[in-house]
């Protein structure tokens, strides 16, 4: 979990591993790595109240809120996706629901990966960070 470290921090280390990588191959590989070393989620947790509506690809979050705080289990079942997921739970795992409602989906630009992601793939990332803050929401009630 992300209490010990900010969004920011966290922002500015995705970005300098993201800056290391030459080419986009390597950035789609890096990020397949992300989502290979994401905790693996429970498989009775992927039920379709669960499920992320506006994916193309299968995504599943279980999303908890303590004394204000976002935790989350995820999994997707593209592992391009299941990258993106991953940077999702880096960043927002652990951090206050204030938090998540102010993250908006400029990273992914700066870290070279929105205009090679395919348009359904963008679509669901933010779809995915719509579930994100309709649960932060909740989480302040």
């Amino acid at each position: 979990m992300n209490q010990e470290q900010s969004l920011a921090e966290i922002e500015r280390s995705l970005i300098e591993d993201f800056d290391l990588l030459e080419g986009v191959e390597e950035k789609i590989e890096y990020l397949v790595d992300l989502g290979h070393e994401m905790p693996k989620m429970d498989p009775a947790l992927k039920t379709d109240e669960r499920l992320v509506k506006g994916c193309q690809s299968s995504v599943w979050f279980d999303i908890h809120c303590e004394n204000g705080l976002m935790r989350f289990s995820a999994d997707s079942d593209s592992l391009v996706v299941k990258g993106l997921v991953a940077i999702l739970d880096k960043l927002l795992n652990g951090q206050a629901a204030e938090e998540v409602l102010r993250m908006d989906l400029s990273l992914f630009e700066r870290l070279g990966l929105w205009h090679h992601i395919s348009s359904q793939r963008s679509n669901g990332l933010a779809a995915m960070m719509g579930h994100l803050k309709q649960a932060a929401v909740e989480c302040l009630g």
